[in-house]
């Protein structure tokens, strides 16, 4: 899969998830599997550059090529600006949010209240991709809401004006993460442009996976919240579309190795004192139904120090050698990790079953 001169590795992607995909996990990812990650979203507004929070998601020191930022915003000359300074920053690729549903970005007007006002989406386009010399790609949903799909008008005049690829959350706006993904809506995006096109929307295993793109047709899967607490996902998808084969869960050694890894990235990144609070969510995550996980997450919860959320990790890994080699969840699916519910943490809508399940699997 290509986007602009970029040839991927693979066509797995990490979607941009704000508070989650920050450089360590987008380079979690990418080691275990992800050819592609997409950062948290830069707001268009400068007045906010100079924050801790846009230093840290315009940070891309060390990162695995193609970097690739997400900026959101309602005024065209704003959002060009904010693709110009991310380029500045060391982006490779720009893309435009058009499918956050969050209140806070919607109420300004922007991510997938824009839907609704296709004109302004097209000066928006038309703005960012006159403004940079590198690829800028767009993340949609289907739609405003289920009565106004207009994904596919969206996608003919993207490609029209230069966007290099898409990814398309099979939901709408007013459907935010709830109900069936419309995956019947990113076929018929796939076969009205001849772009890349990544499919995203409830994809949380390596059979999901191997349905969406028989259902869609599409280039490549963009994965969110089932990378949250197993970003080795992209290895097991990766495997199971190569042979067919199925990956077993990690060993606890490895599981244990590449999550520590992972935190002592993250404090260094944060520093201690936002380090360990942020990290609570990501523990919670991992952890989520393997035994012990609900007295892990009452301890990480009120550890104020990066030494006490680490011992209480090699604690709770020496306890899962106990049980077996591999992590031993307690549900495959892991569904239990949708009321996980861990200080700092956003709140996960549990998805709604799959509209294949059942389904035999198209040749």
């Amino acid at each position: 899969m290509r986007i602009g001169p970029h040839v991927l590795p693979n066509p797995l992607a990490v979607a941009p998830m704000a508070g989650v995909t920050d450089r360590p996990f987008r380079q979690l990812c990418k080691r275990l599997g992800a050819g592609y990650a997409v950062s948290e979203m830069v707001a268009a507004n400068p007045r906010l550059w100079a924050t801790d929070k846009s230093r840290r998601r315009t940070d891309h020191a060390g990162e695995v090529a193609p970097i690739a930022v997400q900026i959101a915003g309602a005024d065209p000359a704003l959002v060009a600006d904010a693709a110009r300074y991310n380029v500045d920053r060391g982006a490779e690729i720009i893309d435009i949010n058009l499918g956050c549903p969050a209140k806070k970005v919607c109420n300004a007007a922007a991510g997938s209240a824009l839907l609704s006002n296709e004109p302004l989406v097209q000066s928006i386009v038309q703005a960012v991709v006159r403004a940079v010399a590198v690829p800028v790609t767009l993340k949609l949903r289907t739609g405003p809401h289920p009565e106004a799909r207009n994904a596919v008008r969206i996608a003919r005049m993207a490609e029209a004006e230069g966007i290099a690829a898409l990814a398309l959350h099979g939901r709408t706006r007013a459907c935010a993460f709830v109900g069936p993904v419309e995956y019947e809506t990113i076929a018929r995006v796939k076969q009205a442009v001849g772009i890349p096109i990544f499919a995203n929307g409830d994809i949380r295993t390596a059979a999901d996976a191997r349905r969406v793109l028989a259902l869609t047709g599409a280039d490549g899967l963009m994965i969110g919240r089932a990378a949250q607490g197993r970003p080795w996902i992209f290895r097991e998808i990766a495997h199971h579309l190569a042979t067919g084969g199925a990956l077993p869960p990690p060993t606890v050694a490895e599981a244990r190795a590449l999550i520590l890894e992972h935190l002592r990235d993250h404090y260094d990144f944060y520093g201690e004192e936002l380090g360990v609070r942020i990290a609570r969510k990501h523990l919670g995550w991992y952890t989520a139904g393997l035994p012990g996980d609900r007295a892990l997450r009452d301890l990480v919860n009120q550890a104020t120090t990066a030494d006490v959320q680490l011992a209480a990790m090699e604690a709770f890994f020496a306890a899962q050698a106990a049980v077996g080699e591999r992590l031993a969840y307690r549900d495959t699916m892991r569904d239990d990790i949708r009321d996980a519910t861990t200080s700092g943490a956003p709140h996960i809508d549990r998805p709604a079953a799959r509209p294949w399940a059942g389904e035999a699997l198209a040749a």
